[in-house]
């Protein structure tokens, strides 16, 4: 074994430690997550630490078809990430950030006193003019 095969045994295991320790702590944050999104964040969090593993695995074994699986995995996680947050965000229970003043709001969720009556088109001269003109 040379010294070169010492350092990457040795950083292997190292980052197989400090990948477990982040996997518990993820875990911890979906089960014990105060919101919703907390746990989409988690869950997301959780997708990328297998990944590390997976990658771990096929330095490890020196086997490439790891690496492949890890890539499937990294598209799936990501498409199961937006799936959630598209649900997150049709319930409307995000807890999270408040919205930014830029975005533009469903009318229903505008107030009364900000909408503008939607007025009906009767041609050149308004229904008041109208009435003047038959009098």
């Amino acid at each position: 074994m040379t010294a070169a095969d010492a350092i990457l045994s040795y950083a292997v295991w190292l980052a197989f430690a400090v990948l477990a320790v982040a996997f518990l702590l993820t875990v911890w944050r979906v089960v014990k997550g105060p919101t919703l999104p907390d746990r989409v964040v988690a869950l997301d969090m959780l997708t990328g630490i297998v990944i590390g593993f997976i990658a771990l695995i096929a330095i490890r074994t020196g086997f490439t078809l790891y690496i492949d699986i890890a890539i499937s995995l990294g598209l799936v996680g990501f498409l199961a990430t937006v799936a959630f947050a598209r649900f997150v965000l049709s319930r409307g229970t995000g807890g999270g950030a408040p919205k930014e003043s830029g975005t533009a709001a469903p009318l229903a969720a505008v107030p009364a006193q900000r909408r503008k009556p939607r007025t009906r088109r009767t041609g050149s001269a308004g229904p008041a003019v109208r009435r003047k003109a038959r009098k």
